[in-house]
């Protein structure tokens, strides 16, 4: 009878002991062509972006009329911000214009997207031309949009007089200036809202609908039961962005009305480019810049805690 023999552990074993620093040599690779991709991007972000941020942190802790040197003043940039009644005021001229320009550039947008999601002689065409103005240069639609709400001879006061009528002082009238300006950027911006519902519009399945109607549901009840809740993912995408853009709003304010008459249409972003450009208080402009910061971001995150109780995902 003969004893077993020993043998070594065969080397097939040991193999994988040994590859592993191979491994991860081929894993640092795989990330250094993910960073060397990454790059063409990266780099404009880190200096158009990242760096101006950084440093209009760093200038909102200074004193600074972008001529002479800073002068460190810690937190009273904000602090003076706060307390200021201008502060609060061209934040609630912001807040006015998003509030009247949500709904009403959600609602035009839903409504375009209903009726261009039929089957309509000439779609492609009518949905090329409302998204014309959303690729539309904002100095020159807002032009137009003075233009047409000239209190002497424009086109809205003149249908209006014909009609019988009032015929409001819009950009020259304090308490139509903010208005004008909510009626041009929901114009703008429809195509926009259109484009974006009516893809989450298509993405309904048609058997969801077909099955409502065999149980006897009519039209509005099909819309609220079953295309306001299949379309909130997309409706929730509006708003976010939406709400962003509005709280940023500052073109067509500078355009038309400049913030005026008297600063009844100035917004934050426009009292942001006043004290730097024009009162050359750079540390107090970039001090209200985070604050607008703040604002947007705490606005945001409830917005995205808050979908979890109404935005449905198929």
């Amino acid at each position: 009878m003969s004893t077993p023999t020993l043998t070594r552990p065969s080397a097939r074993r040991s193999a994988p002991r040994q590859s592993r620093p191979g491994r991860r040599a081929q894993g640092w690779k795989k990330l250094g062509w993910v960073l060397f991709f990454l790059l063409p991007s990266a780099i404009p972000l880190t200096v158009f972006t990242l760096v101006p941020m950084v440093s209009s942190l760093w200038v909102s802790l200074h004193k600074w009329n972008l001529i002479s040197p800073m002068q460190w003043v810690g937190l009273d940039n904000y602090t003076n911000l706060l307390g200021d009644p201008m502060t609060r005021r061209v934040f609630l001229h912001t807040l006015i214009y998003v509030a009247g320009y949500l709904p009403l550039v959600y609602a035009g947008g839903l409504g375009l997207a209903l009726v261009l999601n039929q089957r309509l002689k000439g779609r492609a065409f009518l949905r090329a031309t409302y998204f014309l103005p959303v690729v539309t240069s904002w100095v020159v639609v807002a032009l137009v949009w003075k233009w047409l709400l000239n209190p002497a001879n424009g086109l809205v006061n003149q249908i209006l007089g014909a009609l019988g009528l009032g015929q409001p002082g819009w950009w020259t009238d304090p308490h139509w200036a903010l208005p004008a300006v909510i009626l041009s950027s929901a114009w703008k911006d429809l195509g926009f809202v259109m484009v974006i519902l009516l893809a989450g519009l298509q993405a309904i399945p048609s058997d969801v609908h077909e099955a409502a109607l065999v149980d006897g549901a009519n039209g509005w009840q099909r819309f609220w039961r079953i295309t306001l809740p299949l379309l909130s993912p997309s409706t929730f995408f509006v708003v976010v962005i939406s709400l962003i853009n509005g709280f940023q709003v500052f073109d067509q304010v500078y355009v038309m009305t400049a913030g005026g008459p008297s600063g009844s249409s100035q917004v934050v972003v426009g009292q942001i480019y006043d004290l730097t450009f024009r009162y050359g208080r750079a540390g107090e402009a970039s001090a209200l810049s985070w604050i607008l910061f703040a604002v947007i971001l705490v606005i945001t995150v409830f917005q995205i805690r808050g979908q979890r109780k109404w935005v449905h995902y198929a």
